[in-house]
């Protein structure tokens, strides 16, 4: 569990490929210090477990469907991720809950400065469109935000807006993000179980309308 603030940005060190999945290490000291075997940390938003740790880098074995489902499949050596150790119990929670558990990515579409902020819209898939609402939380890339604006139902091409204030600019990789850069999306996990007790109850609701035909 994490709360999607952001410890430190790592850099990738080296990918090695075993099998069908990846080997990943990633130097991040702070992210290392305390950390065990079997520790979790969240690299660019993607719950990892740590394998190994060397001084300050640890390793992380990464499986195809992570691969497919986020940006750590496009990850090359020397690449900044964001990094985060998980919440410990009694913390404050200053973002929200974050599993580090990805729906999918997002593209950028296009950014906008402010005079202490930069707005950001970005792509929306179809799956993922009842999970985000204006004003509520979602993670990019391990950074937890809030929506600032989102397109309205049933648009062609579906979008949604943050804003990103200077820390988050210069503490995150989210500062480097340019038009047509993907970023990891983890969707509030409430609005995730909203959705399943839904689709659940309509199913069962057909059934009973079946018997009673």
């Amino acid at each position: 569990m994490f709360t999607g603030l952001v410890e430190e940005k790592g850099r990738v060190v080296r990918l090695a490929d075993v099998g069908d999945s990846v080997r990943l290490t990633v130097h991040g000291p702070l992210a290392v210090d305390g950390a065990e075997h079997g520790d979790s940390i969240s690299v660019s938003g993607v719950c990892l477990t740590v394998v190994e740790r060397d001084g300050e880098s640890f390793t992380a074995d990464v499986m195809k469907q992570t691969l497919v489902m986020s940006t750590l499949g496009d990850l090359e050596p020397g690449l900044p991720v964001n990094l985060e150790r998980a919440a410990r119990v009694g913390d404050r929670l200053g973002g929200h809950i974050v599993q580090g558990h990805v729906d999918g990515t997002a593209s950028v579409l296009e950014t906008e400065e402010g005079d202490a902020w930069r707005r950001v819209r970005l792509s929306l898939a179809d799956d993922l469109s009842p999970l985000l609402v204006d004003k509520g939380s979602v993670t990019l890339d391990g950074v937890s935000l809030t929506v600032s604006g989102i397109s309205e139902p049933g648009v062609e091409e579906g979008w949604f807006e943050v804003s990103l204030i200077p820390e988050t600019l210069a503490a995150t990789t989210l500062g480097d993000k340019a038009p047509g850069d993907r970023v990891n999306v983890e969707t509030d996990v409430l609005a995730r179980h909203v959705r399943r007790m839904l689709a659940l109850d309509a199913t069962a609701g057909a059934h009973r309308s079946g018997r009673a035909s």
